[in-house]
């Protein structure tokens, strides 16, 4: 399966972190955040990477290379000196993806059955799936109104009636879906999104478990928090150290 990661921001809300320093490749117990990412990616049968990358990108290819190290294949898009927005960076690596795709974020830590998530979009008459979770301002303000399997509103400034669900953080797509965004034009989510919810053709697909950032300081602490309990119930008390780091 395939996932396109989208690491190409500015990282402005955790700096000075990442004033030299893209945001994915934040050190978590001595491991940059997108290794964790791409470890999880793995486990779940995700195995062939698109990065988009920008802003200091450079750092992101020298250490991931090819993803031969990792046991993934990796292949890079490259923002150019204008953002075009995450719907944009996709769009400028359209001529890598396949048929079908996840897409997702190089802060986030997304725990879910990806391989039924894709199996979900192959049964459906639909371009798209976005993963949502039900938290009701839990982990932050809810984005989503979801009526049966449709998404039929995603907003992520203003509140609306019946928004209980939050987008969790990752998308499977259709290549199709991406037809009508303009090549080396800006576009965002809500504008992609909202085209897909007019159409009726985003599904949702419901998560269970919560989702980890390190889009904040506080999501930094708590996925920190995170990776020490969970490497202490292995037995050893130990944190691993990624690749080429000491």
């Amino acid at each position: 399966m395939q996932a396109v990661i989208l690491a190409g921001g500015l990282g402005t809300r955790m700096r000075p972190l990442t004033e030299n320093t893209p945001k994915a490749m934040v050190l978590v117990h001595g491991k940059p955040f997108l290794e964790y990412e791409v470890q999880l990616l793995k486990s779940r049968g995700v195995d062939d990477l698109v990065l988009c990358v920008g802003n200091l990108g450079e750092q992101i290819e020298r250490y991931f290379g090819n993803g031969g190290w990792f046991g993934v294949r990796i292949r890079y898009s490259r923002d150019g000196k204008v953002p075009l927005g995450p719907i944009g960076a996709l769009k400028g690596a359209e001529e890598m993806l396949g048929d079908k795709f996840f897409v997702t974020y190089g802060d986030s830590y997304l725990r879910l059955d990806y391989r039924t998530m894709m199996d979900v979009l192959g049964q459906r008459d639909a371009q798209g799936l976005m993963a949502v979770y039900w938290n009701d301002v839990t982990y932050g303000k809810s984005d989503v109104v979801v009526k049966g399997t449709h998404i039929v509103e995603y907003n992520k400034k203003e509140t609306k009636p019946g928004m209980v669900w939050i987008n969790f953080g990752v998308s499977a797509l259709r290549k199709t879906a991406l037809e009508g965004v303009k090549k080396g034009e800006y576009c965002d989510e809500e504008s992609f999104y909202g085209g897909l919810i007019r159409e009726r053709q985003l599904r949702s697909f419901e998560v269970k478990e919560r989702f980890y950032e390190i889009g904040t300081p506080r999501g930094l602490d708590e996925f920190s928090a995170y990776v020490r309990i969970n490497e202490i119930l292995k037995g050893d008390g130990t944190i691993s150290v990624g690749r080429g780091m000491t």
